[in-house]
């Protein structure tokens, strides 16, 4: 039975709770706690109203129709975006997949890709058409879809935009092998970089004055006032209706070197957990040293790709080990101590 205060190992027995959802999200997610909370509530009350309406349904009881609230994340690119997105559909054991909006936009048959998003995901929902319609589907580089200048949006960004309207919102779609799917029931995520959008909530009107005590007074005008509001992302390029079905909006931070070290070394699936083991296969140990973690990610944070450099540098940097490893089974301890000097390799 669940333990409300603990998250179990398995994601499938994860307690759908806020804050459950959050931890489990922790263990594999560095950092980006304002997007996690606002992701967890949203899952929370999706995921809850699905189960009411269900039960609503099979009582032949009236119940109140609750709109979807999909999600809108903003970040740099290497934050985390598909990561969160993928972690917490394990959480929630539902299918998942991901899109990318500049291949929409690139492409003449804009529904023809759509209806083979919804295809990937009965896929991975193993045809089973009622598991896929609770799915999640992520749409990556949304703000690919707006134009420079947004009296002129082309063409192209627009009709995706509108093409992607009806299917957020909820519409059955016939697909190619002739089975249907209510897209009622599925939550849609977005993200993207929106470089520039900064400049375009700096640029909005601000708030000026609000009629409460002193001392909530600036705080409530602060926060107010760095939110990302629809007019802002309509300023961007995004048409109004399209942001309208994304009423959460979240922010994901810039990832500090502080942070890139965590990422690797702190998360069960974390790169020196994934190499360690990659060296434990070829029947040796794998030692790094601190510094070497604070090295990669002074190196990654040059790159300004955020975690996305992590990976690369790590490889080249066990390669020429792995390329000992195998003909020396005598090598039982492998030692780095800078990621500018050459490992060490010892039988003890």
């Amino acid at each position: 039975m669940d333990q409300p205060d603990k998250v179990p190992a398995s994601p499938a027995k994860v307690k759908l709770t806020p804050s459950a959802v959050v931890r489990y999200l922790d263990q594999h997610v560095i950092g980006q706690d304002e997007a996690k909370r606002a992701l967890a509530v949203v899952v929370y009350q999706h995921y809850k109203k699905i189960t009411h309406a269900n039960e609503a349904t099979n009582a032949s009881a009236a119940a109140i129709a609750l709109g979807k609230s999909n999600v809108l994340l903003i970040g740099p690119t290497g934050t985390g975006k598909t990561l969160l997105c993928d972690t917490l559909s394990r959480a929630i054991n539902v299918p998942f997949v991901t899109a990318d909006a500049t291949s929409l936009a690139q492409t003449k048959y804009v529904n023809e890709e759509i209806e083979a998003i919804l295809q990937r995901l009965l896929n991975k929902a193993d045809g089973n058409i009622s598991k896929a319609e609770r799915g999640i589907v992520f749409i990556d580089e949304i703000d690919k879809l707006k134009a420079a200048d947004p009296q002129s949006r082309s063409t192209s960004g627009e009709s995706v935009q509108h093409s992607l309207l009806k299917i957020m919102e909820g519409s059955l779609v016939k697909l190619s092998n002739g089975q249907s799917l209510d897209t009622a029931n599925i939550l849609f995520i977005c993200g993207g970089a929106f470089v520039g959008l900064e400049n375009v909530v700096a640029n909005s009107k601000a708030f000026g004055f609000i009629s409460l005590t002193d001392a909530n007074n600036q705080l409530i005008l602060d926060r107010l006032n760095s939110r990302i509001k629809p007019t802002d992302l309509i300023a961007y390029g995004l048409i109004p209706e399209f942001t309208g079905r994304l009423p959460v909006v979240a922010s994901l931070k810039p990832l500090s070197t502080a942070m890139l070290v965590k990422i690797m070394t702190e998360p069960k699936n974390c790169l020196y957990n994934q190499f360690r083991e990659v060296i434990k296969r070829e029947g040796a140990e794998l030692h790094i040293a601190p510094r070497v973690f604070e090295e990669i990610a002074s190196l990654a944070a040059e790159y300004k790709v955020g975690a996305r450099s992590l990976r690369g540098i790590f490889e080249e940097m066990i390669a020429p080990v792995l390329f000992v490893l195998p003909d020396r089974s005598d090598i039982k301890r492998v030692e780095i101590s800078s990621l500018f000097e050459e490992a060490k390799l010892s039988s003890a």
